[in-house]
């Protein structure tokens, strides 16, 4: 297998990555064959994943926006994945080039490339990190360099909480970041959910098996259970919704049926 030469040094690019597999959902170039090989066995169960990544990241652009109107000026991603158009900081400094914005991924090509994205922005920075230890990306030199936690924090957790187990503890882990926010910060969600998938449960499962057969297990949780991520928050209107509801910039639009699955929602801490 031919090595890319943006390939960072030391990763196995014989292995899949889920970042990776996402980027080519997409429609990127920061994936390698075995990437994409993984991308279309999980599409051979779900042929809509392409159009609910969209809808995702078409959330996230409006969740980022809403956060601008609410004075928010710092955003901290967690689980960011590889920059594509409309990316968090291009949204975040669009119009306000002083907006701060870290970048966190457990993926390395996830990390390099968004340092290259970034290269020249004084005000937005990639690292590695996991979400599985929240402390140790807020104790992280590059946090410490561009957040003040002292005042809110515009945290985003886009579809990146559905791998992690729950013995991992991922309310553990939000409980943590949730308290080290100051009073405003907004907490941001997008989660997997079988609720609305247009396809019958044994389709959905063999999508899941795709992923856990890659080591990286995709947990498909009730809407009640992705609510209690937003325990100490106060969920905005519209609520924890399926994603192309939530404050639409075309209330009247038709969808693919496979944008409603899942959901996504912003919560306020008090």
């Amino acid at each position: 297998m031919e090595r890319p030469a943006w390939a960072p040094p030391g990763i196995d690019i014989s292995v899949p990555s889920v970042s990776r597999i996402y980027d080519y959902y997409l429609g990127g170039s920061r994936n390698f064959e075995v990437d994409r090989d993984a991308a279309r066995r999980a599409m051979e169960f779900l042929p809509g994943l392409p159009v609910i990544t969209k809808a995702n990241r078409a959330f996230m652009r409006r969740a980022v926006k809403f956060a601008r109107t609410e004075g928010i000026t710092q955003f901290l991603d967690i689980g960011c994945g590889i920059p594509s158009f409309g990316n968090v900081h291009e949204v975040a400094q669009d119009g306000s080039p002083m907006n701060r914005v870290l970048y966190v991924d457990h993926d390395p090509v996830a990390v390099e490339h968004s340092q290259a994205v970034l290269d020249g922005n004084a005000y937005a920075s990639a690292t590695s990190g996991d979400l599985r230890e929240p402390r140790k990306i807020l104790d992280s030199p590059e946090a410490a360099g561009l957040l003040d936690l002292e005042r809110p924090v515009a945290l985003l957790l886009v579809a990146v909480l559905h791998f992690v187990q729950d013995e991992d503890e991922p309310y553990r882990a939000v409980a943590e970041l949730r308290d080290a926010l100051a009073p405003g910060s907004l907490l941001v969600v997008t989660h997997a959910s079988p609720h609305g998938v247009p396809e019958p449960p044994e389709r959905v499962a063999g999508m899941t098996g795709v992923y856990r057969s890659l080591g990286n297990p995709l947990v498909m949780r009730a809407r009640e259970e992705i609510t209690r991520f937003f325990d100490g928050f106060t969920l905005v209107a519209p609520g924890l919704v399926a994603m192309p509801d939530w404050r639409p910039d075309q209330p009247d639009a038709q969808e693919d049926p496979y944008a409603f699955v899942g959901f996504g929602g912003v919560g306020r801490k008090p």
